[in-house]
């Protein structure tokens, strides 16, 4: 176990003022930037590993929260959100709306406040992990919370299957 200082400055800083100091940031020599790198590197299921995902939905990004066991189903997002058009954002407008690079993107701490949409399925675990900033750290969060922090909504919005 590490502390929340092993995770992106910005993002301890957002930990902090959530007053989630005591939240277990894990760092790892290797990078954890696939989820199924991260669920190795943890020793959890594939499906305890959350993906934080920009789109661009009519041009505005947002932030998805899906576990690292499925994938996003556009057409579902989509719909939940109303607009015309999503697609997955380039590495610019991911940097630009984060402050992180894709690989290193945690739910929350944003350089802007985005919409998030979370994934239901994220509810079934006790305890989920997520980016902390860099592709070499992750911490821990009971999912519950974890969509709190990020102001998220719950939807179903993964691919069926």
């Amino acid at each position: 176990m590490t502390s929340p200082s092993a995770a992106h400055p910005r993002f301890a800083a957002a930990l902090s003022a959530l007053g989630l100091d005591d939240v277990e940031v894990r760092s790892f020599p290797d990078a954890t930037r696939t989820a199924a790198e991260a669920a190795a590197a943890i020793g959890c299921e594939l499906s305890q590993i959350v993906k934080s995902l920009v789109f661009e939905a009519d041009g505005v990004p947002v932030l998805v929260l899906m576990d690292g066991a499925s994938r996003v189903d556009v057409e579902r997002v989509r719909a939940e959100l109303g607009a015309e058009r999503v697609g997955r954002a380039d590495a610019r407008v991911v940097r630009d709306a984060t402050g992180y690079a894709i690989g290193g993107v945690p739910p929350f701490g944003h350089t802007t406040q985005l919409r998030v949409l979370a994934d239901r399925r994220l509810l079934t675990h006790g305890t989920v992990w997520a980016a902390a900033g860099t592709p070499h750290t992750v911490f821990a969060i009971e999912p519950k919370a974890l969509v709190a922090h990020a102001g998220g909504t719950l939807a179903d919005v993964r691919e069926a299957g």
